[in-house]
């Protein structure tokens, strides 16, 4: 009698087995990853406002109360209820960012905005930046280039803010700038362009040519790009340029997106030369003529050169014609040095374009000249005022600066006197001060080199 077939051979194969059309597959990925990320933006946004919020309220309360010692009080016991019930999260510490959250970023429309490509460590890496013009900046640049936590750190450590040309403004204008960039994403050269370059990860050591240094730049284009800035993007190296039968040839050309426009970098090894402006409005000529394409505006030039001068850069005006000059630097000087070489150039940029401001609008007043110590060693007296505001800003969680009755009263000196030790003070690049700003003070000197403050602190 024959077999019969089993009842379970029209069963069909295992789904493992299926063969599935490749676009389906990648169609439901695509749309499972995109609700994924939706998501975790939505809940990365929802946490910080919330964060935001709580310091809010919590500021509020405190600053209500003009008891003194009740905010930390209350803010201790307040964070030991709330981390019992909710985690870690409201522990004390992060409280306290909370509360300066608030206070740092006090437009809510702001903060939201920043919540689409920030998240509360992007905040708490920000937090510790006490300038706000600074903080503004990177702040808004994380939101347009969307750095990652790491990027943004690694941002701050190199101090691009100092190094751009945007730093170096008044502050009317650095304030439009930023004003501009977070409401219409508007990049400007002024944010784009830096100087210095560090370019310390080429390895150039001891005499090297030009040549040297451009293969150097293109061995290692990655990390080139990366200090260039997000949206550069690499073009041709040596483009050939024949004007009358004579062959020209460029260095680099970039092209940057946001700015639709074509860059050109021209190296030097040597210090900036007067001829090397000449060289480079020809090659930027010849780009508009022959490459620029409809929709694009006319192409930038940055010089590139082991040491500029800014009295010959000024002559020339040179950023009215779309030519930047920066140095670049192959080996890093201790960063301590490197900061006060930065916080001085800013300082004088800002005291020339305040001085030669059209008629009509206040320049500033000629610095006052006073003989100046050993470099980066206070007197006596300019120790005891360092140590002072050290001190002041320890015992203050905010990290604010003393006022000047607060200098008057220790000191037991006139109000002219205390003005005077400051102007004196930043002129020495041992602080650095924001104008228009009261008790916007920031030590700039190495800590080793400010001594004990030999009077008992009293507040």
């Amino acid at each position: 009698m024959p077999a019969k077939k089993s009842s379970l051979s029209h069963i069909s194969k295992p789904a493992s087995s299926m063969v599935i059309p490749t676009q389906l597959l990648g169609d439901v990925r695509t749309l499972i990853t995109s609700a994924r990320e939706t998501v975790s933006r939505g809940v990365n946004a929802a946490l910080v406002l919330l964060y935001w919020k709580v310091g809010g309220r919590i500021r509020l309360d405190v600053l209500k109360e003009k008891r003194a010692g009740y905010g930390d009080r209350i803010v201790s016991a307040l964070a030991t209820q709330l981390e019992a019930d909710f985690g870690r999260s409201f522990a004390e510490r992060n409280l306290r960012r909370m509360i300066q959250f608030s206070e740092v970023f006090p437009d809510p429309q702001i903060v939201s905005a920043l919540t689409t490509q920030l998240n509360w460590t992007h905040f708490v890496d920000l937090l510790p930046l006490n300038k706000p013009h600074q903080r503004d900046f990177y702040a808004e640049m994380c939101r347009v280039e969307r750095w990652s936590t790491r990027t943004l750190r690694e941002k701050i450590n190199g101090m691009l803010y100092e190094r751009t040309a945007l730093s170096k403004k008044p502050e009317k204008l650095i304030k439009k700038e930023l004003a501009d960039l977070r409401e219409q994403d508007c990049l400007t050269p002024d944010l784009v362009f830096r100087a210095p370059y560090l370019l310390d990860f080429l390895g150039l050591k001891d005499t090297y040519s030009e040549k040297d240094l451009e293969s150097a730049i293109l061995r290692d284009l990655e990390s080139f790009l990366v200090e260039l800035g997000s949206d550069f993007a690499f073009v041709a190296r040596q483009k050939r340029i024949v004007v009358d039968g004579d062959d020209f040839y460029l260095d680099l050309l970039f092209y940057h997106r946001s700015l639709r426009r074509l860059v050109v970098i021209d190296l030097k090894l040597g210090k900036f030369a007067p001829a090397d402006v000449g060289q480079m409005e020809f090659y930027m000529r010849w780009l508009k003529k022959h490459e620029m394409r409809p929709g694009e505006a006319e192409p930038l030039g940055l010089i590139l050169c082991a040491e500029k001068s800014d009295e010959r850069i000024e002559v020339f005006e040179l950023a009215t014609r779309g030519i930047r000059v920066a140095e670049y630097l192959t080996a890093l000087p201790p960063k301590k040095l490197m900061e006060q070489k930065l916080h001085r150039a800013v300082q004088l940029a800002q005291q020339r374009l305040e001085t030669n401001a059209p008629p009509g609008q206040k320049a500033a007043a000629a610095p006052t000249i006073t003989p100046k110590p050993p470099p980066g060693v206070p007197t006596h007296q300019q120790g005891q005022f360092l140590a002072f505001i050290r001190e002041y800003m320890m015992r203050n969680h905010a990290g604010v600066a003393p006022t000047h009755a607060a200098f008057q009263k220790f000191f037991n000196l006139t109000p002219p006197s205390v003005n005077s030790m400051l102007i004196r003070l930043e002129q020495h690049g041992f602080i650095q001060r924001i104008p228009g700003q009261a008790r916007a003070i920031e030590l700039t000197l190495s800590p080793e080199l400010i001594p004990p403050l030999e009077r008992p602190f009293k507040r």
